[in-house]
C-alpha cells in the first residue's frame, strides 16, 4: 500500500488509499516513501487514524528520505502521530533483522542518485550522512513503524536488473524487504 497524495505513477497492482480511508484497516503493512520530498504534514485526523491503524497491529516502513530536512519533516509527522513514542535505533539483536535473514545494518543502501564512477572504473556510495535503521515500538516491543533513514531501499530493488547498480546492495535490500514483509505479517 502506497499513500502519496495526488499521485499517479503507482504501479497498477497497487492500491491508493488516504489514511482518512476506512480501507486502510484491510492491508497490515504500509511503504511511504519520500516524505519529505512531499513535505509530509498528516492532517489530525490522518494522524488519528494511522495511529490506530498502527496499534491495533500494523506495520509501516517509510524508505528514501535523506539529510537534516527529510528528517525534520518525517520527525514532525511522526510526532502528530505518536506524540508519546519515542524514534530509537533498532539494535542488533532485535527480531526484525532476523526473522528470515540474518542482515548487517553496516551496507549502506544507496538510490542510484547516490551512485558515482571512481576514476579507476569502481562505484562509489556518496550518501547524504550515515545510514540509519530506526523505529517506534509499541508497548510490547514490536515495531509499528520501521524507517530507512539515508537510503533507498525501494532503488535496489528497482534497479535489480540494471548492471550499474551493485548487485550486493540489491540482495541486501531484498533480504530486508523480505524480512520487513515477515516481520509485519507475524507480529
Amino acid at each position: 500500500l502506497e499513500f502519496r497524495r495526488g499521485s499517479s505513477d503507482l504501479a497498477k497492482d497497487s492500491v491508493h488509499l488516504e489514511l482518512t480511508d476506512k480501507r486502510i484497516f484491510e492491508y497490515p503493512f504500509l511503504f511511504l516513501q519520500q516524505p519529505g520530498q512531499g513535505n509530509w504534514r498528516p492532517t489530525n485526523e490522518e494522524a488519528a487514524n494511522l495511529r490506530e491503524h498502527l496499534t491495533r497491529g500494523g506495520f509501516m516502513l517509510v524508505d528514501d528520505f535523506h539529510g537534516e530536512y527529510d528528517w525534520s519533516v518525517l520527525e514532525a509527522a511522526l510526532r502528530k502521530v505518536f506524540p508519546d513514542r519515542k524514534i530509537v535505533d533498532i539494535p542488533d539483536s532485535d527480531t526484525l533483522l532476523h526473522i528470515f535473514y540474518d542482515v548487517d545494518k553496516k551496507t549502506a543502501i544507496p538510490g542510484d542518485r547516490h551512485l558515482r564512477y571512481s576514476r579507476g572504473g569502481d562505484i562509489v556510495v556518496q550518501m547524504e550522512g550515515p545510514t540509519r535503521w530506526r523505529a517506534i515500538y509499541d508497548d510490547n516491543d514490536r515495531i509499528m513503524v520501521a524507517l530507512n533513514f539515508n537510503m533507498d531501499m525501494g532503488d535496489a530493488w528497482e534497479h535489480a536488473d540494471d548492471p550499474y547498480y551493485p548487485g550486493p546492495m540489491t540482495a541486501l535490500a531484498y533480504k530486508f524487504g523480505i524480512n520487513y514483509v515477515i516481520y509485519a505479517m507475524t507480529h
